[in-house]
């Protein structure tokens, strides 16, 4: 309860302080991707339900099918204002800030045994895990078969940080986690 309490509190802050970034960000997003500027995603939500995702758009489709990402759709994802959206998400309870990040459906329909108790959690925009692969992106690029090394190296890992979140999680912990994230962000 008080942490539902404290995700409505602060994504209305949130929404209220940095709104005007977002609807900039938004405009930027349709003017780049030549779109509505938001894009939409079925994710894995608590208790294994699923939900819609509000990211901003950051990827440009053409007619012949193809995919490209504008400069500015690269500087979006970066920065990570792609997702002050989820700022939404959070309000209206699909989400909170700190929990583990909503997959897309497939892979947490693998989790098994003790693993299964991350889907007792609210996903968040924030986590351990998601700090430790700030980057992830990135790091996938680098790799010569980046599917395998997700499903092999990131993913577990992820499910590991998880599972030490639920068995750790409390509104101190999540204020830490919050902060590591901002200064993740000033880096």
């Amino acid at each position: 309860m008080l942490k539902r309490l404290f995700d409505i509190l602060f994504s209305i802050s949130a929404i209220l302080l940095f709104g005007w970034i977002v609807v900039f960000s938004l405009v930027v997003a349709a003017v780049a991707t030549n779109s509505n500027g938001l894009f939409f995603q079925k994710r894995i939500g608590r208790y294994g339900v699923t939900f819609t995702i509000i990211k901003l758009r950051t990827l440009c489709t053409y007619t012949d099918g193809t995919i490209s990402i504008p400069r500015v759709g690269l500087l979006l994802r970066k920065s990570k204002l792609d997702e002050l959206p989820q700022l939404v998400n959070i309000l209206v309870g699909h989400m909170s800030f700190v929990g583990p990040r909503p997959d897309i459906v497939g892979y947490y329909n693998s989790l098994q045994g003790e693993e299964r108790l991350i889907l007792q959690l609210k996903p968040g925009l924030t986590s351990e895990a998601s700090l430790k692969y700030f980057d992830e992106e990135v790091l996938l690029q680098q790799q010569e078969n980046p599917k395998e090394y997700n499903d092999t190296v990131i993913f577990p890992d992820k499910v590991k940080l998880n599972l030490h979140y639920y068995y750790n999680h409390s509104i101190l912990g999540d204020i830490k986690i919050i902060y590591k994230t901002l200064l993740r962000y000033i880096q």
